[in-house]
This record gives C-alpha cells, sequence and structure tokens, in this order.
C-alpha cells in the first residue's frame, strides 16, 4: 500500500513537471541528443537563469541528468521513454478534449 502512494506521489510529480510549457520545449529539445545550457537558451528563447531553474525541475525529478564537459555542463534526457508520454497527448487528444471542454460549458 505504501508503495502504491509512493509511485503515484513520484508521478504527480513527473506530470507536475511536464505541466510547463518551457520545460515541454527544453525537453523536446534534448530529444536529439544531449546539449549545453549555452544551446538550449537561444532555442527556448528566455534568459538563462530561467532556463536552469527550469532544467533544475527537471533534473530534481529524474526527467534529465547532466554530465560534465570542460566547463560545460551537458543535458540529456535519462530515459527516452518519457517522450511516448509526451507524444500520447497529440492532436486527437487535444481535439477530443477541447470538445468534451465545450460541451461541459454549453
Amino acid at each position: 500500500m505504501r508503495s502504491a502512494i509512493k509511485n503515484l506521489m513520484l508521478k504527480a510529480k513527473v506530470f507536475k513537471a511536464l505541466s510547463d510549457p518551457v520545460r515541454l520545449k527544453i525537453l523536446t529539445h534534448l530529444r536529439n541528443g544531449e546539449k549545453c545550457v549555452c544551446e538550449i537558451v537561444p532555442y527556448i528563447g528566455i534568459p538563462q537563469p530561467l532556463v536552469s531553474r527550469h532544467l533544475a525541475i527537471l533534473k530534481r525529478c529524474g526527467l534529465v541528468k547532466n554530465r560534465k564537459m570542460g566547463n560545460r555542463r551537458l543535458y540529456f534526457v535519462t530515459d527516452p521513454a518519457i517522450f511516448k508520454i509526451i507524444d500520447a497527448v497529440n492532436d486527437d487528444l487535444l481535439s477530443a478534449l477541447l470538445k468534451h471542454a465545450v460541451e461541459q460549458i454549453v
């Protein structure tokens, strides 16, 4: 029982990390391989301290890790299976959810 609750809490932590568009964009960028912050910042288009804050959140929940190479830190996705979850929220699902939300309003 205790481990089931712990698993739910860990899942919630992952989904919370995935709930921010900036973090999703970072993960999408890392899909093509490891990147240093200096490569992530121009892609994301926000200041470096904010990118670092988002990377720290992704790192705390285990979605990304980093390794040191000289004076750079290269970030990478720990398990590409996370992209199955991200990709599961596709246009068909989004359309169905939007339709349901509109029906609730009307």
